[in-house]
């Protein structure tokens, strides 16, 4: 077995040894979510706080770790006789970003369930957690209704597999820490509020400290052992430490005034619910008992807002997780009243931490979003300044950024036919969840279980099976597999017009809010996004085709304007991007959506030869939309002819508005289907 990196060798990131340290003396603070750029020692510092961990007693043989002073009554394994036990070591369990279902709560086996009526349960990943660590690297990355097995199983304790009317229950209470990057893609924010506390990472910029970590990992590398060794005193201190302030979590005191603390705070930053009041409650309480005090102090409810708020301030996809630390001081002392306690300087007694008497508080994260929104629409003296000149809105020049207009909700538009792609919300496919239309024979292991065409298969053969009795005689072949259709996720690529006929200030101000408001559309039904512009003699890649929907987002922001429209050049470039991505992701279904006003120019017959380029993409039986955003009295309708070129439809922007399209999937459906 490998020798863990040391815990306390960690360079700096005192956010994440200190959020990760919190959950070891609580863990009912409900996990910790680490965010973050590659090579932040993330991954590695949960790998080394296993061995930070005290030992767990367990019942002998028990697969589900119970404890031998209180075993579980609904243990499968049991039931056991309360008794004395064996210790080993907490485990650290990850869970990989392709597990399935089955790996992850266990496996019921169904053909000795319905012949024998014996519940033969194969434990998953869950139970092995059990009074350990259960550690998903990319969290971010893993399918969303195994994120919310995974989370509801962290908040109740519990696991439960149900198959076909029978259930296992067993014990599941476990640290859970969660890591991901945010270029790969976010969390949807219901998802975030399950997690107890999140704390933001990045490599630091000091030489010195890069200089120490380097040494450090080098000779980590060169002999684990021996330098695990040299940190063995202090892994050893930082272990006595968690035992003691474990045994002190229970006698610590959370009065009135920190409670008024907690609530105000709460209340303030407009956090969602009153899980964001319970879990600042926890880690308070954990944080006095990490700093030896049986009292919650003012400076514990402010780092425990620091840990458990930012990730709950998200108002819409975009938002980046962050705390205004001037108003969270403002509002500590505004509500610094007097407590119950009659000393002065105990909790509440004021708003700013004392010297020396507790956890250290790391300074937050730049590029915390404050509490007030940015204004979507620039001030209208500002749109004077640079507003271009007369006759210079389809002409040469580079036009500075405009914001984007108010996003707003779009009607969904959707690939047509029956995909298998990776489970999402936009189109049809076939998936391991949502209804049932069917039923085959099993290919590897049986997962969801077709009970109406496994006992129509069995039935035949019941009298040369040699039934007595009223049970039913199932055979492994008889069983079938439930094929079930629900929603998946596709490649949405952008192909924004940038060019001049688009400058004009409010028109590309709506155009950016519309395709914002496609961004955002896209981050809610979880789709790849890329984004591609076009205008002077070229296209662009933007951004590659990623999870990160915020990074199309700020990408779009900072797009400037200016040139011909080589529209032509747009699409060979999309032709190009998609051509890869089906090598790389075969089975994820690409959306064309071009946004322009059809007026190609530049280079000899540019509209023929954006025809051209388009009738690639219609050989191909890409689904595609145009987004019209040709304006003013007269209108050359050369996006729809495009639109037709592409085998897609049309809409302007005024139609992408949900409420003004009803029928714009079904349009989408129907041309794209007789292309293809």
């Amino acid at each position: 077995m490998s020798t863990p990196y040391p815990f306390t060798a960690i360079v700096g990131q005192d956010d994440l040894r200190l959020g990760l340290l919190l959950n070891a003396v609580s863990p009912a603070v409900g996990g910790v979510l680490v965010r973050g750029e590659k090579g932040t020692a993330k991954s590695t510092a949960v790998r080394a706080l296993a061995a930070l961990i005290p030992e767990v007693a367990v019942v002998p043989g028990c697969r589900f770790s119970c404890a031998p002073d209180a075993p579980d009554p609904a243990c499968p394994d049991g039931p056991h006789e309360a008794g004395s036990g064996v210790s080993r070591a907490a485990r650290t369990v990850e869970l990989p970003v392709g597990a399935s279902e089955d790996r992850l709560v266990g496996a019921l086996d169904i053909e000795r369930a319905l012949a024998e009526g014996v519940k033969a349960f194969e434990p998953g990943l869950l139970a092995d957690a059990h009074r350990g660590i259960l550690y998903v690297d990319e969290v971010n990355l893993l399918h969303d209704h195994l994120v919310d097995l995974l989370l509801d199983a962290a908040a109740m304790g519990a696991s439960y597999v149900e198959r076909e009317g029978v259930s296992v229950r067993h014990a599941a209470r476990f640290l859970l820490v969660g890591t991901m990057n945010p270029e790969e893609g976010e969390l949807r924010p219901q998802l975030l509020d399950r997690f107890g506390l999140t704390v933001e990472v990045a490599a630091s910029r000091e030489t010195d400290l890069r200089v120490e970590v380097v040494r450090r990992r080098l000779a980590y590398d060169d002999d684990p052992a021996a330098f695990a060794a040299r940190w063995a005193e202090e892994e050893g201190a930082l272990r006595a430490r968690i035992v003691a302030a474990r045994a002190l979590l229970p006698h610590v005191r959370l009065g009135d005034g920190a409670l008024r603390q907690i609530a105000a705070t709460c209340a303030a930053f407009e956090v969602d619910g009153m899980r964001a009041d319970i879990v600042m409650a926890r880690t308070a309480t954990a944080l006095a008992a990490w700093a030896g005090r049986t009292d919650v102090l003012a400076e514990d409810v402010r780092q425990a807002a620091l840990l458990a708020l930012p990730h709950r301030r998200r108002r819409n996809p975009f938002d980046a997780p962050g705390l205004d630390e001037d108003k969270l001081d403002d509002t500590l002392e505004q509500n610094s009243g007097e407590d119950d306690d009659p000393d002065p300087d105990g909790p509440g007694g004021g708003g700013r931490p004392p010297e020396g008497d507790g956890p250290d508080t790391p300074p937050q994260p730049e590029g915390g979003a404050d509490d007030t929104p940015a204004q979507s629409v620039p001030e209208q003296g500002g749109e004077k300044e640079r507003e271009p000149a007369q006759g210079q809105s389809s002409g040469g020049g580079e036009q500075q950024p405009v914001r984007a207009g108010e996003p707003f909700r779009t009607k969904m538009l959707s690939v047509p036919g029956l995909g298998e792609g990776a489970a999402g919300r936009r189109s049809r496919a076939r998936t391991e969840h949502g209804r049932t239309t069917g039923a085959r024979r099993p290919q590897g292991p049986l997962t969801k279980l077709h009970l109406a065409a496994t006992v129509q298969a069995a039935a035949p053969h019941q009298r040369a099976r040699g039934r007595s009795g009223r049970g039913l005689v199932v055979r492994r072949d008889d069983l079938r597999q439930a094929v079930r259709e629900g929603r998946e996720g596709n490649l949405v690529l952008f192909v924004v017009d940038a060019s001049g006929s688009m400058a004009a200030r409010q028109r590309m101000t709506a155009v950016k809010g519309a395709v914002l408001s496609l961004l955002m559309d896209a981050y809610q039904r979880r789709d790849k996004v890329g984004l591609i512009t076009f205008r002077g003699k070229d296209a662009e890649v933007v951004l590659p085709p990623t999870s990160s929907v915020d990074a199309a987002a700020a990408r779009l922001e900072m797009l400037p304007t200016g040139g011909r429209t080589p529209v032509a050049a747009g699409l060979l470039k999309a032709h190009d991007v998609l051509r890869v991505e089906r090598l790389r992701d075969p089975s994820r279904r690409p959306l064309l959506v071009v946004v322009t006003d059809g007026r190609a120019t530049g280079g000899p017959e540019p509209v023929a030869l954006a025809a051209r380029a388009a009738r690639l993409h219609e050989v191909e039986g890409t689904a595609s939309v145009v987004v019209d955003c040709e304006s003013g009295p007269v209108r050359l309708g050369l996006a729809v002819s495009l639109a037709g070129e592409l085998g897609g439809t049309a809409v302007t922007l005024d139609e992408l508005r949900a409420e003004s399209i009803a029928g714009l999937v079904k349009d989408v459906q129907g041309y794209s289907g007789r292309a293809a």
